[in-house]
């Protein structure tokens, strides 16, 4: 298993300038934005795409280093019933298809999108209850006339174009948030289909993440690391449907932290050795979204954290038991 980052954290430095700080921590593997709602500040589908040169730099930046791509970030809402922002995000999507062939990368990170009620609709439509019953109604609406048709086309997009993990980010506010949903969607669409899995969405929804992990098995594709904590106080009250603002810290149900700063690691040392129980040994991608924590200092913690409860060298043959 090895360490990773996202680098969208380092936004507001170049690409080279963000790889430097990274690699100064000890992390050779980056995931990396290409638009959407990670933004492309450091990687541009299009320009790499239409300029051959600019995408050997693009190359050759990580090469210098030693560092690779763990996966394509394009988080959207490809979904979206405002049709100029599915359009755009569909758009982006496709353009990360594309540069993830000639980069020879295979795993996008992504969200599912959230639809309408229906053709009407100028905005996306949560469904989180079974009643009233016309809840249910709009459900299998979206799934069967919007999700289903959509991914079932834009897998076979992408498996034409080498792209075989489409690592979908459990994320609420969007059709595919925990495991069961994200179980459905696999089943609809097939094996192109799996988890970026990201413990902080769960943690709030009451989800055991070592158990999300063995219902998931080979399904998991892509790991982010972010924990979350949860102001008790509030949550007595409150319960933890939050909509606070997430830089309100102080009046929030929870929060997202650093990791090691919400559960401990013994809970961290669990859910690791999990992912490599179920055939999950690959990058563990660290995404900062920590309002109490700078950029560096949040990612210097994470990685420390994580180099302590990592195993990255292969197990060995049970000798012991011979």
């Amino acid at each position: 298993m090895e360490i990773g980052v996202l680098t969208a954290v380092f936004q507001d430095r170049s690409l080279a300038e963000a790889l430097d700080d990274i690699l100064g921590v000890g992390v050779r593997v980056v995931e990396i934005g290409c638009g959407n709602y990670p933004g492309n500040h450091h990687c541009n589908p299009e320009l790499l795409l239409a300029n051959k040169w600019e995408r050997e730099r693009f190359q050759g930046t990580l090469a210098s280093r030693g560092m690779r791509i763990s996966a394509l970030a394009c988080h959207g809402n490809p979904l979206h019933p405002d049709r100029s922002i599915a359009a755009s995000h569909h758009q982006t999507f496709h353009q990360t298809v594309l540069l993830a062939e000639e980069l020879g990368v295979n795993r996008l990170t992504l969200f599912s999108g959230c639809p309408g009620d229906s053709e009407t609709s100028e905005q996306p439509n949560w469904v989180t209850c079974a009643w009233p019953t016309e809840y249910l109604r709009v459900l299998d609406w979206q799934w069967e006339e919007k999700v289903i048709p959509y991914w079932v086309e834009q897998a076979a997009f992408a498996r034409s174009h080498g792209v075989t993990r489409l690592s979908f980010e459990m994320h609420p506010g969007f059709v595919v948030y925990n495991p069961p949903s994200l179980l459905r969607l696999r089943e609809a669409v097939g094996e192109e289909v799996g988890a970026n899995f990201d413990p902080s969405h769960l943690f709030w929804q009451g989800i055991d993440i070592v158990a999300a992990v063995r219902k998931l098995g080979p399904a998991i594709f892509h790991v982010h690391m972010k924990d979350t904590a949860f102001n008790p106080t509030i949550v007595s009250t409150n319960g933890v449907l939050d909509t606070v603002p997430l830089g309100r810290v102080a009046e929030r149900a929870w929060i997202f932290r650093t990791v090691g700063f919400g559960h401990g690691q013994l809970l961290w040392r669990r859910f690791l050795s999990a992912l490599r129980e179920v055939g999950y040994d690959d990058v563990v991608s660290i995404e900062h979204e920590d309002a109490l924590a700078s950029p560096e200092e949040g990612i210097r913690k994470a990685v420390s954290f994580l180099q302590s409860s990592v195993l990255s060298e292969a197990p060995p043959e049970p000798w012991w038991t011979s």
